[in-house]
């Protein structure tokens, strides 16, 4: 199935997962919109995806996915710009890490707020849009949705919600042809909280590589639904 002419909004698409995604679905002639809370930097990506040659269009738009508010505004931002709303991926995300002694109520809510509720917004914001085009609603979760992990108590939390709550709603929507899924990263090379990519990345997933997966999965027949994809490095480095 061509994708192009689809339409897609990815939130956090300004950088790692997000941005892989939106370059992959650009090159295949999709429309993207990517969203970050800093508008400049939604600029600075949307230039980069555009440099590389690719044939959809790309919009920037300066989104803070914990305002209800400011997502309903990007999707009627699309729908004005191409008419349409295809793909949703809610991919922002953010991690606080440290022991339960030592987390502030601030970390903890700055994480259940975006990457948890952020989502619940995203699917509110676009659930009409996506129903009118039988479109897509794709969650970024991670393999600690399931592994749980010491100092990892509100990212833990956060994303064992999230698989949940996407399982949940994938439920509740497959009947009226908008399909839910979730995809479940290890170790991807990304600048994640904080983190400088380098060449002892390179055993880890890369950012095209979930590009490739999403646009795979959204070429996939409506009939066959992949509602819960881990993936993982094939190997980890020796030790």
């Amino acid at each position: 199935m061509s994708l192009k002419n689809k339409t897609a909004f990815i939130t956090g698409g300004n950088t790692g997962i997000g941005f892989g995604i939106a370059m992959a679905l650009a090159k295949e002639g999709v429309n993207v919109a990517i969203s970050s809370r800093s508008l400049d930097r939604a600029k600075e990506a949307a230039k980069k995806i555009e440099a590389a040659g690719v044939d959809g269009q790309v919009m920037a738009l300066e989104v803070d996915v914990r305002d209800f508010e400011a997502q309903k505004a990007a999707v009627a931002a699309i729908q004005k710009e191409w008419g349409k709303l295809d793909f949703f991926v809610a991919n922002a995300g953010i991690g606080h890490f440290a022991p339960i002694q030592e987390l502030t109520p601030e970390q903890w809510h700055e994480t259940i707020d975006t990457n948890l509720t952020g989502v619940f917004y995203g699917i509110k914001a676009s659930v009409d849009a996506l129903k009118a085009t039988k479109g897509f609603f794709l969650t970024i979760s991670s393999l600690a949705g399931t592994n749980f992990f010491a100092g990892g108590s509100a990212y833990n939390a956060s994303k064992f919600g999230l698989t949940g709550f996407s399982q949940a709603i994938m439920l509740d929507l497959r009947q009226e042809g908008v399909r839910v899924s979730t995809i479940m990263p290890g170790s991807v090379a990304t600048g994640f909280n904080n983190h400088e990519v380098n060449e002892k990345d390179a055993w880890k997933i890369q950012i095209e590589d979930i590009g490739e997966m999403v646009v795979s999965l959204f070429k996939l027949d409506p009939r066959t639904l992949p509602s819960k994809i881990e993936v993982r490095p094939s190997q980890t480095p020796a030790k």
